[in-house]
């Protein structure tokens, strides 16, 4: 395992040249802004490396994803001129990836890039909305002396005039609680799953757009199965609660590209990388299952 290339599944040529990959994989590496636990920076790397053991064959849609092409392009180093300046140059990049007709997936990183990457597909899509799993809102005006983080990367999507639907919250400011009260924001807290059947129904009904992006901090799931993220809460979504949800999705509405946020990893518990990997292949799975539109 050792011998294979590294990029995501460890594909040869065949399978990730990017010219014929239909997919393709953009990891980001930076955490310039992250509050408590540093180290997303090396998100990407792990879910990469990890994403090499994975098995080919998804027992759960049945299919080898992999031979539609998956291209995993070179890592983006961090720009610390700014954090408005590094969402630029993401937002370049991903709009070149997408003027190429290519399925995008962002590998981060802090949430903070989940900002360069919808304002690159508002370029290419007209009506789309966004869908943020993710334990906190992320709905500050202003954190931390800048208005270009990680805590307020969600309220910048809204102000593109871009539909937000939450999903997993369990923490979050007054502010940002009076701000979603007052805006009447669609937000289906952890608490809230917790206790109700068929609550994946709600979310779906939800949704303003045929088109949907997805944002998936991974402090959406529960710290039991996955600690290591930038800010881990009490509290959470499982994995079936994840998938079950993202099979609805794809089977009603039109995934237009995703990413996966948040991941710090750990070198004495590798199995967060290992989740992050699979559920990053069950989601390009469900994408072409779907019937990929590029």
């Amino acid at each position: 395992m050792e011998n294979l290339p590294f990029n995501f599944l460890g594909l040869e040529d065949k399978y990730s040249n990017y010219k014929k990959a239909k997919f393709v994989i953009l990891p980001i590496a930076y955490d310039a802004t992250t509050s408590y636990q540093p180290g997303t920076r090396f998100g990407p790397e792990a879910i990469i490396s990890a994403s090499r053991f994975l098995e080919l064959y998804d027992e759960e849609l049945k299919t080898k994803v992999y031979k539609i092409g998956i291209n995993t392009r070179p890592e983006m180093r961090p720009n610390l001129e700014s954090p408005k300046v590094m969402i630029k140059e993401i937002e370049k990049t991903a709009a070149k990836i997408l003027s190429d007709k290519k399925f995008l997936i962002t590998l981060g990183g802090e949430h903070t890039i989940t900002l360069g990457v919808v304002k690159a597909f508002k370029k290419f899509y007209r009506d789309f909305s966004v869908l943020s799993l993710d334990a906190h809102l992320d709905l500050r005006n202003k954190y931390e002396g800048t208005k270009f983080n990680h805590s307020t990367v969600m309220r910048r999507i809204c102000e593109e005039k871009i539909p937000v639907v939450w999903v997993g919250t369990r923490s979050f400011s007054r502010e940002e609680a009076e701000l979603a009260k007052k805006k009447n924001l669609k937000i289906f807290s952890a608490g809230e799953i917790a206790k109700r059947s068929k609550w994946q129904k709600g979310v779906i009904s939800s949704l303003l757009t045929k088109k949907i992006y997805l944002s998936i901090d991974l402090d959406c799931f529960d710290p039991g199965i996955m600690p290591a993220v930038g800010t881990p809460e009490p509290g959470g979504l499982s994995w079936y609660d994840v998938t079950s949800l993202l099979f609805d999705l794809a089977s009603t509405h039109q995934i237009i590209g995703f990413d996966l946020v948040e991941l710090s990893p750990n070198q004495t518990n590798r199995a967060p990388d290992f989740l992050v990997a699979k559920l990053c292949y069950r989601l390009l799975g469900l994408v072409k299952g779907s019937g990929l539109n590029i």
